[in-house]
C-alpha cells in the first residue's frame, strides 16, 4: 500500500500527561507511526487510563494534511458512534431520577412513537432503543440523517414509521443509528432540556471535558479541531467537509479529545464515580450498561493473522459492545465518521482503558493500536497487529475486486434502455426518505435526493434498464446501481438502488428504498 507520509510529517508529535512514558508503552511511538504510514492516517491521539490514572496522552501526526499544526491531546475529533454509551447514560441518569424506567415502554413517553410493525410499537422500551434488537436491518433509516439531511429530529422519529423491519422483534442483533434519535426525544421530552444543555450539565460539567463539543455546528473558532480525510474513489487522500447530526445527535455528534476522553474512561472504570468521589451514575446503572442484551455472532477471521483477536462470546449491552481478550472482559465501542474513525475500549478486571482518535477512514488503524496497548498490559505472547490488520485491508480490497468484476463479467455490454433518457425522468417517492429526483439535462439524466445536497450526481448507463449514480462527492465512494422495474405498458414501476461496492459504508443503506413514481 502506498504512504503520502513524509519525513517531517513523521516527526510531528505532541504532549504527553506524564512526563516519561510507562514502561508498558516503550513500543507505542513506533507502533503508532508504523500504523500511520500502513494506513496513511495524518493525525492520531491515543490516551490510556490504568489504576484510575491518565499514564499517556498524545497526539502523533497533523491536524490537517499539507498544514504543519500538529494533533495534540487536546485536539478535537468526532467521536460519532462513542456518542452512544453518552445517550445510554442520559437515559439512565433519568431513570436515577425516578423520571422513567429503562423498561418503560416508549411510547409511554412519547404517544407519537411508530415503527412499522404496531406490534413493535407497543411493545419497544426505552432499552431497546439502545440494544440493536428491533427487527430493523443493519443502518436502517440511516439515510434519514447520512449524509446530512435538511430533516429535522421530530422528522427523523416520524419516517421511522415507515422504515421497513426485515427481522423480528428482540430476534437477533442488528446494529442501526436511527433509534438513538428517539432515545435522543425521550431524554428531551423527559427532562424539559435540549439533548445538548443535558449533556453539558448533566455529564460534560461533571467530568471535566471542558473541550468537548455537542456536534460540528458547536465548534468554536479557535478550537483546536481535526479535519477528516478520505479516500476519494478509494485511492486519492484529501480532506471532507465536517458532518454534523442535529437530527440524531444521540447517535453520533458529539465532538471530543483524547485528554477529555481519558476523564470519560477514568469514571467509567471507577463504577461512575468522578474525581472528587462523588457520583456521576451509580455502579447498579453502570452494571445494566454493560449487561449483555443481544448477543451477536462472532464472524471468522478474514486473514489467519487476525485469529488471536477472535471473541470467544460477544454482545451488545447499552450504548456498549462487550467481547473478550485474552481472558479479559471488554466493554468498547468504536465510532465512524466521514474522515474520521475512533474506538474506545475499556478492561474493567484490569482498570485499563484506551482510546483511539484519527482523521482517516481506516479502521485497521484503531484496532491495530489498541490490540498493542492491550497486549503490553494483559501479556502473554506479542502480535503484529500493523501487520495482521494490513493483510486484512488487503483481503477486503480483493474481495472487493473480485465482486465487481463479476459485475462485469456479467455486464451486457451491447443492451441499450428500453426508454428514451426522458422517459426515465421523473420524481419518485420513497415511503420512508422521500422524494428523488431525476432529470434529464442535455444527454444526460441527473439524479438528486432531495433532502440530501450531497447526493447528486450523473446517471450512466450499465445494462438494460439498470444505470450507475456516479455522485459528485467522490469522497462518498457510494455510487450505486439504480435498477428502473417498468409495467406491462412500458412505464417505469417503481426503482431500486444497491451500492456497488462491497467497501461502501453500510449507512447509505440503498437496499431498504423502494422508489415509485409520483403521480
Amino acid at each position: 500500500m502506498k504512504t503520502w507520509i513524509g519525513g517531517a510529517v513523521l516527526l510531528a508529535c505532541t504532549t504527553m500527561a506524564n512526563a516519561a512514558t510507562p514502561q508498558q508503552l516503550q513500543d507505542l511511538d513506533a507502533t503508532v507511526e508504523r500504523v500511520r504510514a500502513q494506513f496513511d492516517v495524518p493525525g492520531i491521539a491515543v490516551a490510556v487510563v490504568k489504576d484510575g490514572q491518565v499514564v499517556l496522552e498524545r497526539g502523533w501526526g497533523v491536524r490537517e494534511l499539507g498544514k504543519p499544526a500538529p494533533v495534540e491531546a487536546d485536539t478535537l475529533f468526532a467521536i460519532a458512534s462513542n456518542t452512544k454509551a453518552f445517550t445510554a447514560t442520559s437515559l439512565n441518569l433519568l431513570a436515577e431520577d425516578g423520571k422513567l424506567k429503562m423498561d418503560d415502554k416508549v411510547i409511554d413517553h412519547l404517544p407519537s412513537f411508530r415503527m412499522s410493525d404496531p406490534f413493535v410499537t407497543g411493545q419497544m422500551t426505552i432499552r431497546d432503543l439502545l440494544s440493536h434488537r428491533s427487527g430493523l436491518s443493519l443502518g436502517a433509516g440511516d439515510l434519514l440523517f447520512w449524509p446530512t439531511t435538511s430533516y429535522s429530529n421530530a422528522e427523523v422519529v416520524q419516517r421511522l414509521g415507515q422504515v421497513p423491519l426485515k427481522g423480528g422483534f428482540r430476534e437477533r442483533y442488528a446494529y442501526d443509528n436511527i433509534l438513538y434519535a428517539v432515545a435522543q426525544q425521550v431524554i428531551e421530552h423527559v427532562s424539559g432540556m435540549s439533548y445538548q444543555q443535558f449533556l453539558q450539565t448533566r455529564i460534560f460539567d461533571k467530568v471535566g471535558m471542558a473541550g468537548t463539543r455537542y456536534n460540528a455546528d458547536h465548534l468554536k473558532a479557535g478550537d483546536n479541531a481535526a479535519v477528516g480525510h478520505a479516500k476519494y474513489d478509494f485511492k486519492d487522500l484529501r480532506t471532507v467537509a465536517p458532518l454534523t447530526w442535529s437530527n440524531n445527535a444521540g447517535a453520533g455528534g458529539i465532538y471530543s479529545s483524547a485528554h477529555d476522553m481519558a476523564r470519560w474512561m477514568q469514571v467509567q472504570l471507577a463504577e461512575g464515580k468522578l474525581a472528587d468521589g462523588t457520583p456521576l451514575f451509580t455502579a447498579k446503572s453502570q452494571q445494566q450498561m454493560w449487561q449483555m442484551i443481544t448477543p451477536q455472532t462472532i464472524p471468522a477471521p478474514s486473514v489467519p493473522e487476525l485469529a488471536p483477536a477472535r471473541a470467544n462470546f460477544a454482545g451488545y449491552g447499552e450504548g456498549w459492545s462487550l467481547s473478550d481478550y485474552r481472558g479479559q472482559k471488554l466493554v468498547w465501542h468504536t465510532g465512524g465518521w466521514p474522515g474520521m474513525v475512533s474506538r474506545l475500549t475499556l478492561v474493567p478486571g484490569e482498570k485499563l482503558g484506551v482510546v483511539v482518535l484519527t482523521n482517516q477512514e481506516a479502521g485497521a488503524a484503531f484496532n491495530a493500536i489498541t490490540l498493542s496497548v492491550l497486549d503490553a498490559y494483559l501479556g502473554g505472547e506479542k502480535h503484529d497487529w500493523v501487520d495482521a490488520y494490513a493483510k486484512g485491508v488487503a483481503k477486503g480490497q480483493d474481495k472487493a475486486d473480485e465482486a465487481w468484476a463479476k459485475h462485469q463479467a456479467e455486464r451486457d455490454k451491447g443492451s441499450r434502455p428500453s426508454l428514451p433518457l426522458a422517459g426515465y425522468a421523473a420524481t419518485y417517492r420513497d415511503r420512508w426518505y422521500g422524494d428523488m429526483v431525476i432529470r434529464a439535462e442535455g444527454k444526460d439524466l441527473r439524479l438528486r435526493f432531495a433532502k440530501t445536497a450531497q447526493l447528486s450526481g450523473r446517471l450512466e448507463h450499465w445494462q438494460h434498464d439498470t444505470f450507475i449514480v456516479r455522485w459528485d462527492d467522490r469522497s462518498l465512494n457510494a455510487d450505486a446501481f439504480v435498477n428502473f422495474s417498468l409495467d406491462p405498458d412500458g412505464n417505469v414501476r417503481e426503482v431500486r438502488m444497491q451500492p456497488i461496492s462491497d467497501l461502501t459504508d453500510f449507512s447509505f443503506d440503498f437496499q431498504d428504498l423502494l422508489f415509485t413514481p409520483v403521480k
